[in-house]
């Protein structure tokens, strides 16, 4: 499915429409991976990711495997043995026929995965910021205003910053309290 093109830079966004793209988006790991190659001005090899991800190399090459037949990286042509990697694309969007088939659910979770995982990290030296806001407005106009704040972020991009994480979900209020008893 990939091929090395000629492009030097990545796309600006990559639409997925296809399950196999959705199915390598779908576990942590490999979004960290996106993430750290989308940060990086260079391509990296696996061994490079490998050492900014604090993985072993053998685990993380499985992932940039299934992240390379999913059209989601290339290659970057090199000399050596160790072949660097860039993303296709600086930004992923999931098509909207792949999400109204319910196969964005595998993506979705690691996505809360990594606001956890952020949470466990940063909110006890106060770095996480969440808010949760409850309104009444069609789902297309939430959607329609989550697209714009995508854009507005990407416009304002700064690369002299600190990478920041920001993961926005919008679902049905739930009603009732807390299913759990604690």
């Amino acid at each position: 499915m990939s091929t090395t093109p000629e492009r030097t830079t990545p796309q600006d966004v990559l639409q997925i429409e296809l399950p196999e793209q959705l199915k390598a988006l779908g576990h942590p790991l490999r979004l960290k991976v996106l993430q750290v190659l989308g940060a990086s001005d260079e391509p990296l090899t696996n061994r490079e990711l490998a050492a900014h991800l604090a993985v072993d190399p053998g685990h993380l090459h499985f992932h940039v495997r299934m992240l390379h037949r999913a059209g989601l990286i290339e290659l970057v042509p090199a000399e050596g043995r160790e072949k660097p990697y860039r993303p296709v694309a600086k930004h992923f969007k999931v098509g909207r026929e792949v999400r109204a088939a319910g196969l964005a659910s595998e993506l979705q979770a690691a996505q809360l995965q990594d606001v956890q995982r952020g949470f466990d990290l940063f909110a006890g030296e106060g770095a996480f910021r969440s808010a949760q806001v409850h309104s009444k407005l069609a789902t297309e106009t939430v959607r329609l205003l989550v697209n714009e704040l995508v854009e507005k972020l990407s416009e304002l991009e700064d690369p002299s910053q600190p990478l920041q994480t920001i993961t926005i979900a919008f679902h049905p209020a739930i009603e009732q309290g807390d299913p759990d008893p604690d």
